[in-house]
């Protein structure tokens, strides 16, 4: 019996020391090392690791680590990564709804970022969201709401544009339904991964680029070559990234964990946004004072056409793509919902920026 005894209480020593063997998963964004969208991921890995108390940790890797990378989703449904750290517009090609999870284009029907974090946890965003990989593309991943890089700015220029017509023909980096409703405009446009578009900038193949705005672009290096910066764009006005984790490895891990990497994604949107705003506002302040930039006003009759645009290419893809729209409609209607109460009840952001710190003379 005592033999019997220590066998037992051996193999659950073993059974309790292999439970405890912390686990990583290997997640890639497709970044560059140098942007904030990496730090925000290392930031998640962070907190991932202190809530379960080392037991579950994420490997951050940039973009280009393991897989090219435009490469991140489909290399985590084929487990060659655990994870995809990037935003579903990149995912256009594969079915045009792709873009209504990124809150993309536009700021869908109006709705800011965290009207659209209300549609995907209180509004059956989530359901959709998982039912379009899993169901309408056929992939093994569960995904779930990231970081709000956003508003974005219209871009950067080789030279001034006063209107939508010295908007048009400019060859300029654009990615995803972003690339299509620009090319509608007259715009020639040129797809390419973030750390592509210095070095085309540099050799002058391309004459503009838009990238987030603020300090991602900073860190990018645009403000050495181009010296014109335009801002408000309406074609990432309040996007969300987006986790997407192989179901498989996201089935197989303990309840907590999953409940720990829910709770390090909602903190990370806060926590990320937050300094996100401090570190544009720096960047910007160093682009005029210190580089000779010159901060402009988009003329809003190219975002008035952005939206036009994009209305329009809406109601044609809601026509023939059954699942694009039902997102779609049901986008519209959390938002119609949301938005004009929001509207009634938020004061305008301009009204008290304006009394405390007018716009300077020509800006």
């Amino acid at each position: 019996m005592a033999l019997v005894a220590a066998v037992s209480a051996t193999l659950a020593l073993a059974v309790t020391a292999r439970a405890q063997q912390p686990r990583t998963l290997k997640v890639q964004s497709a970044v560059p090392p140098s942007s904030t969208t990496q730090d925000a991921l290392k930031f998640l890995a962070d907190r991932v690791d202190k809530l379960t108390a080392g037991q579950l940790k994420i490997e951050a890797l940039p973009g280009g680590a393991i897989v090219p990378p435009f490469e991140i989703l489909d290399a985590t449904h084929k487990k060659v990564i655990d994870g995809a750290w990037g935003i579903s517009y990149w995912w256009f090609g594969k079915n045009k709804a792709a873009t209504l999870f990124a809150n993309t284009p536009a700021g869908i029907a109006g709705m800011d970022a965290v009207d659209f974090i209300g549609w995907v946890y209180e509004g059956g965003g989530l359901d959709l969201w998982n039912e379009f990989y899993q169901k309408e593309l056929k992939l093994n991943l569960v995904a779930f709401p990231g970081i709000p890089p956003s508003p974005q700015a219209l871009g950067w220029f080789k030279r001034p544009i006063k209107d939508l017509n010295d908007f048009r023909g400019m060859k300029c980096r654009q990615t995803g339904i972003v690339a299509e409703l620009y090319s509608k405009m007259g715009m020639a446009v040129v797809n390419m991964p973030g750390g592509e578009i210095l070095p085309a900038a540099e050799r002058g193949t391309i004459d503009c680029a838009e990238w987030v705005g603020g300090i991602e672009d900073q860190r990018l290096g645009l403000h050495t070559v181009w010296k014109y910066h335009y801002t408000p764009g309406m074609h990432e006005s309040a996007s969300v990234a987006e986790m997407a984790f192989n179901k498989d490895v996201w089935d197989s891990l303990p309840d907590q964990n999953k409940e720990a990497i829910k709770s390090a994604l909602s903190e990370t949107f806060l926590r990320w946004w937050a300094s996100y705003q401090r570190q544009n506002a720096d960047a910007i302040a160093e682009f005029a004072e210190k580089h000779n930039v010159k901060l402009l006003t988009t003329p809003p009759e190219i975002n008035q056409a952005f939206l036009k645009t994009w209305d329009e290419f809406a109601a044609a893809e809601s026509a023939k793509n059954p699942f694009f729209k039902k997102v779609y409609d049901s986008q519209k209607a959390y938002a119609a919902k949301v938005v004009p109460a929001k509207r009634f009840m938020f004061p305008p952001y301009a009204f008290q920026a304006d009394y405390y710190w007018p716009p300077k003379e020509g800006k």
